[in-house]
């Protein structure tokens, strides 16, 4: 069981997780120009769907949506919202 912030809010890829990039993943990225260019740590998932399934749900009411708290762009999810998806987690 993953622990939840205390306080704050939950970025995407800590509710679904992402796959880590090696400095050699990294490095081949740049070369190409495309992917990842930087390597980044892996993060295991609260709720283990992909991107796509995770915004269906938000769309159909299955998965809250998210709040704009921390700016125009960027959503962000409370961990302590009052939908079962996100309660069961804590």
């Amino acid at each position: 069981m993953h622990q939840l912030p205390e306080i704050g809010f939950l970025r995407l890829s800590q509710i679904i997780g992402q796959e880590a990039v090696t400095e050699q993943q990294a490095k081949a990225n740049r070369e190409r120009g495309k992917g990842l260019k930087r390597p980044r740590p892996a993060i295991p998932p609260l709720i283990p769907v992909k991107k796509s399934t995770w915004w269906a749900g938000v769309r159909s009411g299955r998965y809250p949506k998210p709040t704009k708290a921390l700016g125009q762009g960027i959503a962000a999810w409370n961990p302590f919202h009052s939908h079962p998806c996100i309660r069961q987690l804590h």
